[in-house]
């Protein structure tokens, strides 16, 4: 009987271990999300430690995986990012206070780039990822973004909700009326 071989892989800033069997559980638990740390600290990272082999095969698996793109995006979950964008540009056009701009110009800034990396079919990321995708996805994109959340929060949406309502063009635009999920009258 084999004993299961741990994979050490470092990232930017960490370092995970695993067997091939979690390594994979792991893998198809994150792609249909199309957000996967683990697929790119493989296919990018450093291998620390590899006796057998196994470390340069996943990593070869995982830069497959990687080349190879995301799986689709479901239309229910455009729909369901068309209108969570459209209950937040509501938001916006409804809000004077500076605080409340914050958080709603934010989050409109990163529901937007999630909404413009799904509908360009590239993968999706967290935190410093997202900005990293979508900068190597759709630059103007991401300029367009920048400058228009430090207008919203100086109190002029308008540059913000353009940028939004062009990337909400490329998925069907805005969505309120009709929407319905399982449970919704």
């Amino acid at each position: 009987m084999r004993t299961a071989r741990p994979v050490v892989r470092v990232g930017t800033w960490m370092m995970a271990v695993h067997t091939e069997a979690t390594w994979h559980a792991y893998i198809e638990r994150e792609l249909p999300t199309r957000r996967s740390p683990l697929l790119w600290m493989c296919a990018d990272g450093l291998l620390l430690f590899d006796t057998d082999g196994l470390g340069a095969r996943l990593a070869a698996h995982a830069r497959a995986l990687a080349a190879a793109g995301p799986p689709p995006v479901p239309a229910d979950e455009i729909d369901d990012r068309r209108y969570a964008l459209t209950d937040l540009l509501d938001d916006l056009a409804g809000s004077t206070d500076p605080s409340e701009r914050l958080f709603i110009a934010t989050e409109l800034v990163r529901r937007t780039a999630e909404l413009a990396l799904a509908v360009s079919g590239s993968w999706g990321g967290g935190g410093k990822w997202l900005a990293r995708r979508l900068e190597t996805t759709a630059p103007e994109v991401n300029a367009r973004l920048h400058h228009g959340l430090r207008e919203a929060l100086d109190g002029r949406a308008e540059p913000l909700v353009t940028v939004v309502d062009e990337v909400l063009a490329r998925a069907g635009g805005r969505f309120w009326v009709g929407y319905k999920r399982a449970g919704t009258p």
